[in-house]
């Protein structure tokens, strides 16, 4: 941690890894302030527990004043924000997230997990088995993960590992988070068009892991999955001062409803599951082999992870039925989750719904890009709020032109939470999975009270 920071202001302090940037450098001594204009749980406990949270919701330039070292500015506020508005005129250092994160890691070997799929699970395993190796290192990650106290770790350790993100890294700052931490060891998992409302054509999007390739340092490592057709064609570019190593779905197999990777020295129970979740231990465990971890070790520990919150998260389940909850929003994520609890669970039926949340899944020009991404689940749902889209000033989609966009005339859709949630109790659930997949909350609707009344546990 930079000794020369005394008091630092977050603008948009809400944010998944803002607000845990925010408690781990007020633990460290550093004086914290912030705002916002939503704040939602978990970050709402958080910071009301360590005294962090805004007294008043929405934005006060008074609190931009000369006594601060720094501004750090989340990509939820608007570039007209009047707090960095104020931090401008003042002449204070505004800095995202990601830049601070390579101000404090810049003596270490950073690891940089990239991709539009997959990267929060490859950094959860990479990070769970340098836990348990009793490894000396630092982090950064989007998701929760119950053995780490936060997403955010800046110690004096030699290597961090952050989870790369492609999307902006703050609205004054157009470039991609992954090219701000200047990686020695980096991974792209896989590419599949995201992130519409920034990144217009496929073409533009597909371009920030073509730069985030080319930044690789002479004697620099560059790691990808030789079956993803367009990580391959970046991955596989000339540059004789990079090694470069491809990886491909891990050899397992399934068996009751469990599944099993397949090595040399026999058969490893594990408790992640589905060809996609194969395909992220394998990257991991290149990352771990290029950091000191053999083979040998990687395996002993792999079997006790549990994976990610919200990645395929087992929330209820009886002797006949399961209910998975999973963070899939974007096309790619919903056709890997879907026909990973197909194959684990294929005698079963499988009811998938999904919520389209996101400016990308509600846009009727990207709709499209979904197609067929429902295709393994024997019944397909869609809800969606129209209200919603009022908000992102997008045009509500119509039962039809979901029904064109997923090409699926049966499918069934939903706009209202609570419509959805009748249904779904009202089913007759001996035999079958249901796996609901958003980046939101399904107009509130809480799944473990749901999975309760399905098992009859509540």
């Amino acid at each position: 941690m930079s000794n020369s920071l005394n008091c630092v202001h977050f603008i948009a302090i809400g944010g998944s890894v803002m607000h845990d940037l925010a408690l781990h450098i007020a633990q460290k001594g550093v004086q914290v302030t912030g705002s916002d204009d939503e704040i939602y749980d978990p970050a709402r406990s958080a910071l009301a527990k360590a005294g962090l949270l805004p007294e008043k919701i929405g934005w006060f330039p008074e609190k931009i004043t000369q006594d601060l070292d720094a501004v750090i500015l989340g990509m939820h506020a608007r570039p007209d924000n009047p707090e960095l508005k104020k931090a401008q005129e003042l002449g204070i250092p505004i800095l995202s997230y990601p830049d601070f994160i390579y101000e404090n890691s810049r003596n270490k070997q950073r690891v940089v997990i990239a991709g539009s799929h997959g990267k929060t699970t490859i950094t959860a395993i990479i990070v769970h088995v340098l836990s348990h190796l009793k490894r000396n290192f630092d982090y950064v990650i989007g998701a929760k993960i119950d053995a780490l106290p936060g997403r955010v770790q800046l110690s004096d350790a030699p290597v961090i590992i952050i989870e790369g993100d492609e999307y902006l890294s703050s609205p004054i700052d157009r470039n991609p988070k992954i090219l701000k931490y200047h990686h020695h060891i980096g991974l792209i998992s896989g590419i599949a068009w995201d992130h519409y409302n920034v990144f217009k054509t496929e073409d533009e999007y597909v371009q920030q892991f073509d730069l985030f390739a080319d930044a690789s340092p002479k004697a620099g490592v560059l790691i990808f999955c030789e079956e993803d057709d367009m990580a391959t064609v970046i991955g596989r570019k000339e540059r004789a001062d990079v090694a470069r190593i491809e990886y491909k779905t891990h050899p397992y197999e399934v068996q009751d409803g469990k599944s099993y990777l397949k090595t040399a020295s026999g058969e490893i129970p594990i408790k992640l599951f589905g060809a996609h979740n194969m395909q992220n231990i394998s990257g991991a465990m290149e990352v771990c082999k290029r950091i000191g971890v053999t083979e040998e070790q990687f395996y002993s520990v792999i079997g006790s992870f549990q994976g990610a919150n919200m990645r395929l998260e087992l929330v209820a389940e009886n002797n006949h039925f399961r209910l998975y909850k999973d963070f899939a929003h974007a096309p790619s994520k919903l056709l890997a989750t879907t026909k990973a609890v197909k194959e684990q669970f294929p005698d079963r039926q499988l009811i998938a719904c999904v919520e389209l949340h996101t400016y990308s899944s509600l846009n009727p020009e990207f709709i499209g890009q979904y197609q067929d991404t429902l295709q393994d689940a024997d019944v397909g749902i869609v809800y969606h709020n129209p209200e919603v889209s009022q908000h992102k000033k997008l045009t509500p989609l119509t039962d039809e032109q979901l029904k064109k966009a997923f090409n699926q005339e049966d499918i069934l859709i939903f706009t209202r939470s609570q419509d959805l949630q009748k249904y779904l109790t009202d089913q007759q659930w001996e035999n079958k999975n249901l796996l609901m997949m958003s980046s939101g909350t399904f107009g509130g609707l809480d799944l473990v009270v749901l999975g309760e009344k399905i098992t009859g546990n509540g």
